[in-house]
């Protein structure tokens, strides 16, 4: 869970930090104080974008430290994807500068991707806006393959694998839809290719032979000068070994007389010995060595050539063999044009009964739990005052097969008595909308491994006894989840496990934004400012106080 929330520079935010319990966290506060600003800081963290506004007036950078606790389940699929909390912890920062953003895990920089990646193990937000994803599709058949997750995932595995085989056939097939002037001139350019690696008759390893002959060639004429004068200095004539020769004399007739210079005149002894060895290997080398200006002439042809097909085929030796492998390959296939056709017609039908009757038992199988997804929902639902609610979820079978099957899924409802199901775009509001996903998120609740759920504004549209239904569904979903929430409702903030206030004040000229942590009586006070407005009375107050209990109640029954 959540455990720790450090935002600097940010806005209104000068600096806040503020711990969160299990359970539920609401979070209150003015119109305009900045509750959102705090909960986008928690979307900056994981990745999303922001502009060079955003930093607070006066300050270089902006900061957002976000410090989570998590299971050990968490703990094992974080650690798959190589993040390896400390004491069960992990730590996500990321600094904003005007040109640029570092982020960290545990003090590691990372990327925004890799942050991404493991954001989902950690929390869920839920925005104002989500709720109008419920409107497509897409999201419709997201939902009800999570509900139904324990089977329906496997049928969903064994598809995508298929659909995967069936593409790749489907794709080879398409390129198989030639004319024969197209096939006839396809198959003279390989054979040109492929002939003329052949003709070539390359070896392994020989360019990097012919291009060090090609260089000794080149530069003969210096190396024959230059190792003359090497050995006219070291030899016997004028050279060093005579002179050693000639020192080696006057020093063994005087080394008996002294152990050190015997010491002196075995080291001398070496060295001739040494000189006499590199003389006689020079004299060989240049006795042996000459310029053959035939032999030059042939490997330069020899390197034009492979170079000529390094320029057209590959940047070595083995790349242009592999290309030559690949061009065969593809040579075979249009000499057997027809047969492979045939073949590939053969395969493709077969694969496409194969996923069909896959597909077929992924639809069974999802429609097994659409039917118990949509009695869930409307008692759901009806918990939240949609109290003559119908909800169907319909099937329809897309023209095509995609990596999720065949199955295109809608959503129906109908709020009131005697109305037909319609798709949700066609009947309900903002406010319902909202409620709607919220029942979906309390269903999925027992079934998402995800620790902390995230509400902002989720009330948006709602009140009276509604509010009072949407606040036990809170409640309910923070038994088992950390939750944080948003909200202006003063039924929902009564049942904070943790209640947090968010101000804006004026501080030395500079309007700041903070938050704190409420204790009971300041809890009381603030949900009768969310029940009277601007003037607060004891009856009001005596009001907050009775939602408080009743809320307690409700947990006392709940945990009975």
């Amino acid at each position: 869970m959540l455990v720790h929330l450090h935002v600097k520079n940010l806005a209104l935010i000068e600096e806040a930090e503020v711990d969160f319990e299990e359970g539920l966290n609401i979070l209150t506060g003015e119109t305009g104080a900045g509750k959102s600003i705090l909960i986008g800081s928690v979307n900056l963290a994981l990745g999303q974008k922001m502009s060079r506004e955003m930093i607070r007036e006066g300050a270089d950078y902006a900061y957002v430290e976000l410090v989570f606790q998590v299971n050990p389940d968490t703990e094992e699929k974080l650690k798959k994807l190589e993040v390896f909390p400390e004491e069960g912890q992990v730590i996500i920062s990321r600094r904003f500068t005007e040109n640029r953003s570092i982020s960290k895990i545990n003090g590691e920089t990372t990327t925004v991707s890799g942050i991404r990646k493991i954001s989902e193990l950690l929390l869920d937000i839920h925005g104002q806006h989500e709720h109008q994803s419920l409107l497509y599709a897409d999201k419709q058949m997201e939902i009800l393959d999570a509900y139904g997750q324990a089977e329906i995932e496997n049928e969903k595995q064994k598809v995508k694998e298929l659909y995967k085989e069936y593409r790749s056939i489907k794709q080879e097939l398409e390129s198989y839809q030639l004319d024969e002037e197209q096939r006839r001139r396809e198959i003279n350019f390989l054979e040109y290719e492929i002939q003329e690696i052949e003709d070539a008759q390359l070896k392994d390893g020989e360019d990097e032979e012919l291009s060090s002959s090609y260089r000794k060639l080149l530069n003969g004429k210096k190396i024959t000068e230059n190792l003359g004068e090497v050995y006219r200095f070291t030899g016997y004539e004028e050279g060093g070994a005579g002179q050693i020769s000639r020192a080696l004399q006057k020093l063994s007739q005087i080394a008996s007389f002294d152990e050190n210079l015997e010491g002196l005149f075995s080291s001398l002894t070496d060295v001739d010995s040494l000189l006499n060895d590199f003389n006689r290997e020079a004299s060989s080398y240049m006795a042996e060595f000459t310029f053959s200006e035939e032999e030059f002439f042939e490997i330069e042809k020899r390197l034009d050539i492979i170079n000529g097909l390094k320029a057209k085929y590959g940047h070595t030796i083995q790349e242009i063999f592999d290309y030559q492998a690949e061009q065969e390959e593809k040579l075979e296939k249009l000499l057997n044009f027809e047969e492979r056709k045939e073949k590939l017609e053969r395969q493709w039908k077969e694969k496409e009964e194969e996923l069909s009757k896959t597909s077929a038992v992924l639809t069974k199988v999802r429609k097994k739990w659409a039917k118990q997804l949509q009695e869930q929902i409307i008692l759901g639902l009806q918990d939240l005052n949609f109290l003559n609610v119908s909800f169907e979820i319909s099937f329809e079978e897309r023209e095509k097969f995609t990596a999720l099957g065949k199955d295109q899924i809608h959503f129906l409802i109908s709020t009131n008595p005697g109305e037909t199901v319609k798709e949700l775009s066609k009947v309900v509001s903002g406010g319902e909308l909202s409620r709607i996903m919220l029942a979906i998120k309390t269903l999925l609740a027992d079934k998402d491994c995800t620790e902390t759920l995230i509400f902002d504004e989720i009330d948006t549209g709602i009140s009276g006894r509604t509010a009072q239904k949407v606040a036990e569904k809170m409640a309910l979903i923070g038994e088992k989840h950390q939750v944080l929430c948003i909200t202006h409702l003063p039924q929902i903030a009564a049942q904070a496990a943790g209640h947090y206030i968010i101000e804006k004040q004026v501080k030395n000229g500079e309007t700041v934004t903070e938050i704190f942590r409420l204790n009971e009586e300041k809890s009381v006070e603030e949900l009768a400012r969310m029940l009277g407005g601007a003037e607060i009375t004891n009856a009001v107050l005596q009001n907050a106080r009775e939602m408080k209990d009743l809320a307690q109640q409700q947990k006392n029954t709940r945990v009975k």
